[in-house]
């Protein structure tokens, strides 16, 4: 998981470089990489878009959070009168990764975050009144519910939510994967799909594969992947495998479904999004029983 993943945290403590994004359990050593810390050098965007790419991706929407990316999202059928939503990696909750098998709901928080507007420069902050959901089982994300509606927030910033896609991304697509926290946008293309990824304890389903292109860095976890043809957001960047190891911490491998492993060093992840709308009813509800929704459900051991 590009820090912060789960080695994110060991590598901290090791001075080396970690998962996509940190959690908040590390929250004074966020992952940065190398020891960097964003700047204006950091923050064009990466030129490695070719002309088979569509338009050009803002970072209008994307958020900064104190170890990791993430960005404002509404979903399909979201109102303007819907309170916000903000996603990033469950590996980037504040109280550190949930275990393999647990699922949070409706837990409290106050975590804010930093709306960049389309120049990647600071439109305002954005604060949290609960962790919606969050699971690093099957998927890596956390939804967070804000204090504010969508319409109060563009009002206030100019800032409007990016739209979860609730169509299955396609291989051979163009991508952005753009990051809040290091203002870089990563461009590529969707490589292909992992039945099952693994690493460490966690094991994803259906993981969106990049082309090398995506080489994404510490601080990256989190970041929407926008689909360069309809600007929607159709993944979530999660980790990439560092050093050619098999199935470890930031080195996630490829399990297919009779149970053959690839490892693919250098190569990122990101996982899918699309089923998110389907858990989420009016006014921006979590659902887990609703038709159609297939996100892990919580136990009476792991919700909290």
């Amino acid at each position: 998981m590009r820090k912060p993943l789960l080695a994110t945290l060991t590598a901290v403590v090791l001075g080396a470089a970690a998962l996509v994004g940190t959690t908040g359990t590390a929250a004074a050593a966020p992952d940065r990489a190398n020891g960097a810390t964003p700047t204006a050098a950091t923050a064009a965007v990466h030129p490695d878009r070719t002309p088979a790419s569509v338009t050009a991706t803002s970072f209008a929407g994307t958020v900064a959070l104190s170890n990791c990316s993430g960005s404002l999202v509404r979903m399909p059928n979201s109102q303007a009168t819907d309170p916000g939503l903000v996603m990033t990696n469950g590996h980037c909750l504040e109280t550190g990764f949930p275990s393999a098998g647990q699922v949070i709901t409706n837990q409290s928080s106050t975590r804010s975050f930093t709306l960049l507007n389309a120049s990647a420069g600071t439109a305002g902050t954005l604060r949290a009144n609960k962790v919606v959901y969050a699971t690093m089982t099957d998927t890596d994300v956390t939804l967070y519910q804000l204090t504010k509606t969508y319409a109060q927030i563009q009002q206030s910033t100019g800032i409007a939510p990016l739209t979860l896609s609730a169509a299955h991304p396609v291989q051979g697509h163009a991508i952005d994967v753009v990051s809040g926290y290091w203002k870089r946008v990563y461009s590529c293309f969707v490589d292909g799909f992992a039945y099952r990824l693994k690493e460490g304890q966690w094991t994803w389903k259906d993981a969106v594969r990049y082309t090398p292109e995506c080489q994404v860095i510490g601080g990256t976890s989190g970041s929407p992947v926008i689909d360069t043809t309809t600007g929607q957001v159709t993944a979530i960047n999660n980790t990439i495998n560092e050093s050619g190891e098999s199935c470890t911490l930031d080195n996630p491998c490829e399990v297919s479904e009779q149970g053959a492993v690839t490892i693919r060093k250098g190569i990122g992840y990101a996982q899918e999004t699309y089923g998110i709308p389907a858990c989420f009813t009016t006014g921006n509800k979590l659902n887990l029983s609703a038709t159609g929704c297939t996100l892990p459900k919580p136990t009476a051991v792991s919700a909290r």
